[in-house]
C-alpha cells in the first residue's frame, strides 16, 4: 500500500501516517500540501516521505493534494535539520512554514479564489503586468531587436509579470512592452498586491547611487559568488554609516537579474520602515513586507505570491527566514548581532544561524552584516567559514563621532541636581539646541522609577508574582508595574513591610528624564521612544517627527540604537554605560560594547559632525574603552581571548534547560532528575566513550527565580564536542515524558537569554 508521511502542525514530535487513495496516486509528492483528517478535524501538513509498505492499524486516507503552494524541496529539507538541531517537534517547526490560515484549518480552499476578501474590508494595490499572447509571428518576430526578443522570450517563459520587475532586469523594459503590444504579441493586465502600512505613502523610485570604493569591492564579490557556481557565506561589516543597505540593494538587484529570489531578515521591522521605503524605492511593488500587522488571509496570499514566484524579494523580522521564496539565491541577514533574531517562545531557533544553513541547502548566498559583529560570526570568519566584506568608513566621508568620557565617580551633578544629568552633559546639551541640532540621550530603563524603596526598612516593592522589583510608571496611571508577568498595583503611601511613611522613588527611567528635560530647558521640544510610548506604526510617527526637526532631544530606550539614519541629530548622551555591565550572562560585555557602539553611531551622520557623551563609572572596562573608541577589531581580540580561557561560545556549546513549577521543591525536585539524566546518557556512559566531554551546571534557579506565580530552576550543559552535547541533550528532552503535569521544562540549543 502507498503510505505518506505527513508533519502536521500539532506540538507532537514525531510525523502522522496515512493512506494514498486510488484517486491521489501520482499527485502526492514530497513537499505536497495535504488535508488530512485529525480528530474530527481536517488540517493541512506537509508530505514529508511517501513509500510503499504495510499500513499501520487503523490508518485513515488522506482527504485531499491541495493543488498549488507545494513547500519547496529545499525549505522542506531545511525545516527538518531545524527540527532535529533545536531538538524541537516537527510539527512546531511546521507551523513556522505554513501559511497562516493552513495551521487552523483547510476550509478556505474551498471558497472562490480571490486574493483578498473584500467583504472584510481587505484593500488591495494593483500593478500592472504583461504577459505574451498565443500569437506566433515568425516574420515580425524576426525584426524585433534583441532587447525585445529577450523579453518576448522571459515572458512566454515566466508568464504574466509585474512590469516593474522587467524593468529591474531591463531598463527600456516598458518601452519594448508597448512595441510588443502593439504587434500583439503582448497583452496588458493588472495583479493585485497586498496592502499594508508599509505602503500607505507613494514612494519615488530611485536609481543606483554611485559606491564608494569599498561599497564597489563589497558588491562585486556578492555579484561574483551569485553568478557563482559555488554560493560563499559572508560577513560585511561596516562602521555605522558606511552604507551597508546600498550593498544589500545591489546584491539583490542582480539576484533579480539571474532570476533568483532574496529574503532580508531585520530585527524588527515595525522599527524599520525607513529600510523598507529604500527597498521599494529601489524595487517598487516587487517587495513584500512580512509583519505582524498583516491579516491571516493577507499573510496566506502574501506567501503563495511568493512561493508562485510573482513577488521575489520578502524582507521580514525573524520569522521571514521561513517564506517560500521561489529560486532562493540571496539571504541577507541586517544588524546580525542582535539578540530579538533568536526566538524565545515555542521552537527556539536562531534566524541568523539558521539563515546560514538555509541558504547553504538552497545554494544561496548568505550575508550577515552588521557595524558589531557578534563573537559568533567574528570566529566563524577566523576559521574561514565566512568570508569578510569591509566598509571601514562612512559613506560620505563623515568622520565618525568625536566621544568624550565623564566619570560619574569624579562629576558632579548638573542643574538639574540629578547626577545621572552630569554637568558636562548639561553643558553639552545647551551647546547642542544653541547650535540647532538634534539629540539623542539613551537610557535603556523605561517607566519613570525602577524601584519604590522603603528608607526605614529598605524594603523594595516587588512583584507578587515575579522575583522582580516594581516600576513606577507615572504616565499611565501613576501605578506601579511588572515588567514580566503586567501586574499594576496603586503606589501606597506606607511600607507594606513595616508600615513606615519613608518610602521614595529610587532611580530614572525614560519617563522622568523626558519629564527632567522638560523642565530644565523648557523651551526645547522633547520625545520619548521605548515601549510605552511606541510600538508597530507609533514608533515611525516618533521617529517621523524627529526626521521632520519637530524634536529637539529624543529619550529612548535601546528602541534608539537600531540602525536610523537620522542626520540632524549631532548629539548622542549616554547616560550610564555600565548598566547592560551588570547582567548576569556571559554575553554581557559583548552586548555593552555594541550598544554602545550602535547609539553612538547615531551621531554626525549628515553634514555636521557628531559628538557623543558616555558616562560611566567604570572608564576602564574593555566594552567601554574599546566602545569609545570605535574600535571593533579590538574588543573582538580581548573578549574571544576571554571567552576561551572560560570556555563560554564560540569556544563551546550550550543547552540550557529550564524546569519550572508552582511549587519550589518540585522543579528543584525534577531539575536535578533531568540533571541526573544528562550525567547518565547511554552515549557519554558508553564503554569506551570519552567521559567529561559534557559540563553539566545545576540544578540553580533562575536569575528571575520566579515568574508568574511559577519557580523556576535551570541547567546549563556545555561541551566543546557537539556529538556528546547533543547525546546528553536528547536523552534530557526524553525524559520529559516523565515529568508530571505540574511541572513544565523547555530545551534551549544554543540559548541567548539566560534570564
Amino acid at each position: 500500500m502507498r503510505l505518506v508521511h505527513v508533519a502536521l502542525p500539532v506540538p507532537v514530535p514525531h510525523t502522522f501516517t496515512y493512506s494514498v487513495p486510488e484517486a491521489l496516486e501520482g499527485q502526492v509528492t514530497k513537499g505536497a500540501r495535504v488535508v488530512c483528517p485529525f480528530g474530527a478535524r481536517r488540517i493541512v501538513g506537509i508530505a514529508v516521505e511517501v513509500a510503499e509498505g504495510d499500513p499501520p492499524a487503523r490508518v485513515r486516507p488522506l482527504v485531499k493534494v491541495l493543488p498549488s503552494g507545494s513547500v519547496p524541496e529545499e525549505l522542506l529539507a531545511f525545516l527538518r535539520e531545524l527540527s532535529a538541531y533545536y531538538l524541537a517537534p516537527i510539527g512546531e517547526v511546521l507551523r513556522l512554514a505554513l501559511p497562516p490560515q493552513d495551521r487552523e484549518t483547510a476550509l478556505e480552499e474551498e471558497v472562490a479564489p480571490g486574493l483578498f476578501d473584500r467583504a472584510r474590508g481587505l484593500s488591495a494595490r494593483r500593478v500592472q503586468t504583461a504577459a505574451a499572447t498565443a500569437r506566433f509571428d515568425p516574420e515580425a518576430e524576426a525584426k524585433l531587436s534583441a532587447g525585445a526578443a529577450s523579453l518576448l522570450a522571459r515572458l512566454r517563459a515566466q508568464g504574466s509579470t509585474p512590469i516593474a520587475r522587467l524593468a529591474d532586469v531591463q531598463g527600456n523594459a516598458r518601452a519594448l512592452v508597448r512595441r510588443l503590444e502593439a504587434l500583439g504579441l503582448v497583452t496588458l493586465g493588472e495583479q493585485e498586491l497586498a496592502r499594508d502600512a508599509f505602503f500607505d505613502a507613494g514612494v519615488e523610485r530611485d536609481t543606483d547611487k554611485p559606491p564608494t570604493a569599498a561599497q564597489a569591492g563589497a558588491i562585486s564579490a556578492l555579484q561574483a559568488a551569485l553568478f557563482g557556481e559555488t554560493a560563499r557565506p559572508f560577513l560585511l561589516h561596516g562602521v555605522t554609516g558606511s552604507g551597508k543597505t546600498e550593498v544589500y540593494l545591489r546584491a539583490i538587484a542582480e539576484a533579480k537579474r539571474l532570476g533568483r529570489g532574496t529574503i532580508v531578515l531585520v530585527p524588527e521591522i515595525a522599527l524599520t520602515p525607513q529600510l523598507v521605503g529604500r527597498f521599494r524605492a529601489r524595487f517598487g511593488d516587487d517587495v513584500a513586507v512580512l509583519h505582524s500587522g498583516l491579516s491571516a488571509r493577507e499573510r496566506h496570499d502574501m506567501w503563495h505570491l511568493l512561493r508562485e514566484g510573482k513577488v521575489d524579494v520578502a524582507i521580514g523580522a525573524r520569522s521571514a527566514l521561513f517564506a517560500p521564496v521561489a529560486r532562493l539565491g540571496l539571504l541577507v541577514v541586517d544588524e546580525e548581532h542582535d539578540p530579538s533574531f533568536k526566538q524565545e517562545e515555542g521552537v527556539r531557533y536562531h534566524a541568523r544561524d539558521m539563515a546560514l544553513l538555509r541558504a547553504r541547502r538552497a545554494g544561496a548566498v548568505c550575508v550577515l552584516g552588521s557595524a558589531t559583529p557578534s563573537l559568533e560570526s567574528e570566529h566563524l570568519v577566523s576559521e574561514g567559514k565566512l568570508v569578510r566584506l569591509t566598509l571601514p568608513t562612512r559613506a560620505r566621508d563623515q568622520a565618525m563621532p568625536r566621544v568624550t568620557v565623564v566619570n560619574l565617580r569624579r562629576t558632579g551633578a548638573g542643574p538639574t541636581g540629578d547626577k545621572r544629568l552630569s554637568l558636562p552633559l548639561h553643558r553639552a546639551l545647551e551647546e547642542n539646541l544653541a547650535a540647532g541640532g538634534q539629540t539623542i540621550l539613551f537610557l535603556n530603563r523605561r517607566g519613570f522609577s525602577p524601584a519604590l524603596r522603603c528608607e526605614a526598612c529598605g524594603t523594595v516593592a516587588s512583584c507578587p508574582n515575579c522575583s522582580v522589583a516594581l516600576t513606577f510608571h507615572k504616565a499611565r496611571g501613576a501605578a506601579l508595574r511588572c515588567h514580566t508577568c503586567d501586574h499594576e498595583e496603586p503606589v501606597r503611601a506606607t511600607c507594606l513591610a513595616c508600615r513606615s511613611p519613608e518610602v521614595v522613588l529610587e532611580g530614572l527611567g525614560t519617563e522622568r528624564l523626558e519629564e527632567t528635560l522638560s523642565a530644565a530647558f523648557p523651551t526645547a521640544r522633547v520625545a520619548r521612544l521605548d515601549r510605552d510610548v511606541a510600538s508597530g506604526k507609533d514608533a515611525e510617527k516618533v521617529l517621523a517627527r524627529v526626521r521632520a526637526r519637530e524634536v529637539d532631544i529624543l529619550v529612548g530606550t535601546q528602541m534608539v540604537t537600531k540602525g536610523h539614519d537620522l542626520p540632524e541629530v549631532t548629539l548622542v548622551g549616554v547616560l550610564n554605560a555600565d548598566a547592560a555591565l551588570s547582567m548576569p550572562d556571559f554575553r554581557a560585555s559583548e552586548r555593552a560594547f555594541q550598544l554602545l557602539v550602535q547609539v553612538a553611531g547615531r551621531a554626525g551622520r549628515g553634514e555636521t559632525a557628531g559628538r557623543v557623551i558616555v558616562q560611566t563609572y567604570d572608564p576602564t572596562h574593555p566594552s567601554i574603552r574599546f566602545g569609545i573608541a570605535h574600535d571593533t577589531a579590538g574588543f573582538v581580540a580581548a573578549e574571544l581571548v576571554h571567552r576561551r580561557e572560560l570556555g563560554y561560545p564560540p569556544y563551546s556549546r550550550m543547552v540550557l534547560v529550564r524546569v519550572d513549577a508552582a511549587a519550589p521543591e518540585l522543579a528543584l525536585q525534577w531539575a536535578a532528575h533531568l540533571g541526573q539524566v544528562a550525567r547518565e546518557a547511554p552515549a557519554l556512559a558508553a564503554k569506551g566513550a570519552p567521559r567529561g566531554r559534557v559540563e553539566i551546571l545545576g540544578p540553580a534557579p533562575a536569575p528571575i527565580a520566579k515568574l508568574k506565580n511559577r519557580h523556576r530552576f535551570r541547567l546549563m550543559l556545555r561541551s566543546s564536542d557537539r556529538a556528546s552535547l547533543r547525546a546528553a541533550a536528547i536523552a534530557v528532552v526524553r525524559a520529559f515524558g516523565e515529568l508530571p503535569r505540574q511541572v513544565r521544562a523547555q530545551i534551549d540549543v544554543d540559548p541567548v537569554q539566560m534570564m
